[in-house]
């Protein structure tokens, strides 16, 4: 989708604080409030804008190890990585995955309190999802970038 000069006025805004009022934006951006209102709207309906959440410090909520896991499956069968995919989006600690290509078939970004929780997961929950060959857990020593906002870039003329 090709976004006006606005719109990613708008975008930039909204990553960098999410709880701006709709004055403040329009303020922000250059527009009056129901342009600017109009614009965010559209934005949601077209799934441009997915939610809003708050940004916490996972440490301070007591999840002190952040693990990346390496995971092959055995079997590349669609209902086989379905399945996988399926159960992966269940499990809480697991707060983001993809399916990757090279010598893996997915990535899973895991939190835990500490490293016995982690291992305690990784053995009990990650090694018993259906399929798994290989998993390779790759621990996060320091957040140098952690994701804070896309780059938004695309520009209608």
């Amino acid at each position: 989708m090709a976004l006006d000069r606005t719109e990613i006025k708008i975008l930039r805004q909204l990553q960098a604080d999410a709880r701006i009022t709709n004055q403040a934006l329009a303020e922000k951006v250059g527009v009056s409030p129901s342009p600017c209102w109009r614009k965010v709207h559209s934005l949601e309906e077209e799934k441009v804008i997915l939610g809003y959440r708050a940004v916490l410090d996972r440490k301070k909520i007591g999840l002190g190890v952040m693990v990346f896991v390496r995971v092959v499956i055995d079997s590349h069968s669609e209902t086989e990585a379905r399945k996988f995919e399926e159960e992966v989006a269940a499990l809480e600690n697991v707060v983001s995955c993809y399916s990757i290509g090279g010598d893996a078939d997915f990535l899973l970004q895991v939190v835990a309190q500490d490293l016995d929780s982690y291992a305690d997961f990784a053995m009990s929950v990650i090694r018993r999802l259906p399929g798994i060959k290989e998993m390779q857990s790759m621990f996060v020593l320091k957040e140098i970038k952690p994701l804070a906002a896309l780059p938004i870039t695309s520009q209608k003329p």
